[in-house]
């Protein structure tokens, strides 16, 4: 049986976390590719990235408390905590990426 994903509760949630995983420029092109959905899997998203690398991303995006997973068959299907990073932290999201130049 697979561990469940452990999800910071939303007063957890700090700003140098996520700033820390927002760092990352993949990790960004992540969060943006959700921000344009409603949930992906983690193929989705990185799909030209080895898998390793692909887990250690969302890892870090769901450790810092940008993202929710959650366990579906096979798949890991990921949602933005849009609404929660947006009480915690108004615009926070809204800042860091109208200055983003567009993914790759």
């Amino acid at each position: 049986m697979a561990r469940p994903f452990n999800h910071p509760a939303a007063g957890d949630i700090s700003l140098d976390n996520l700033l820390h995983a927002l760092s990352d420029p993949m990790r960004r092109h992540i969060v943006q590719k959700l921000m344009a959905s409603d949930s992906m899997s983690c193929i989705q998203a990185c799909a030209t990235l080895p898998p390793s690398t692909v887990s250690f991303h969302h890892k870090i995006l769901r450790e810092a408390g940008l993202i929710r997973s959650e366990k579906k068959g096979v798949e890991v299907i990921n949602t933005l905590r849009r609404t929660e990073i947006d009480e915690r932290f108004p615009g926070l999201l809204d800042a860091v990426f109208s200055h983003q130049t567009p993914s790759p």
